[in-house]
């Protein structure tokens, strides 16, 4: 007499939930941080609740049709891609009816999926050159929000400039801290960044300088620390907010 084993009901839903949502914690805050400045700083107009959706969804799209460039199995990832590519689907038509003049992204934003999905057909996804490209897909969507609500480009460009700076330093930092932990060609190139980064939000506005003279503190003292991923996670969301205020308080 046998006995089948079976998989209790709530361990098979988080199973479920696990399929959809990829394990990228840190990206979460590379997405909003960039549209919530946005959106702040130009005054929010409707079109820009779909745009979120969108570009949420978009996100969780574009992860996994690059998951399925680099395993070469896009049926695998068929329920991921049918079930996002709905949802980003109409959204994005939503803003692109509303505000045709975000059109003049897109072929930014596709040469910037082209590097990452390039990356991914190599299974060289951690490379220091996709994640940049990421860093800019990110930062853009401030221009994106201004250009939605009719604002000039020029009055979000230092937010813009003190976000990719920002995001940049904090992509290096973290490769100081997980992968390249220990090599120092990446530590010095993570500690002179910050420095120039610093330099730079100076020139920007004064008030950034007590979040940049912290971010490369971080930079300089944290890589000899052995300290856990989560850890490392939860004080980069301690600086994203550092950064968002002075940045909302700044311009």
């Amino acid at each position: 007499m046998s006995t089948a084993v079976t998989t209790p009901r709530p361990v098979r839903s988080r199973r479920r939930i696990r399929r959809f949502l990829p394990p990228q914690h840190g990206a979460w805050a590379m997405l909003l941080l960039p549209y919530t400045v946005g959106v702040v700083l130009v005054g929010p107009r409707w079109p820009h609740l779909p745009l979120l959706g969108a570009w949420l969804a978009g996100y969780l799209l574009s992860y996994y049709v690059f998951q399925a460039v680099k395993t070469r199995r896009p049926g695998r990832f068929a329920d991921q891609l049918l079930a996002y590519g709905l949802v980003t689907a109409p959204l994005a038509a939503a803003v692109l009816i509303a505000r045709p003049a975000v059109l003049w992204y897109a072929p930014v934003y596709t040469l910037l999926l082209a590097v990452n999905a390039g990356y991914a057909w190599r299974r060289r996804e951690r490379a220091l050159l996709n994640d940049l490209a990421s860093v800019a897909q990110s930062c853009l969507l401030v221009f994106v929000v201004a250009t939605i609500s009719g604002a000039p480009l020029v009055d979000v460009a230092p937010a813009f400039l003190a976000l990719l700076l920002y995001l940049v330093g904090t992509v290096l930092y973290v490769k100081t801290m997980i992968r390249e932990r220990g090599h120092p060609g990446y530590l010095r190139l993570s500690i002179g960044f910050h420095a120039a980064a610093l330099v730079a939000a100076s020139w920007l506005n004064l008030l950034l300088v007590p979040a940049f003279v912290l971010l490369l503190a971080r930079a300089v003292i944290l890589p000899g620390r052995r300290l856990r991923p989560a850890q490392v996670g939860a004080i980069e969301i301690g600086c994203s907010l550092l950064v968002l205020t002075l940045l909302l308080v700044a311009f």
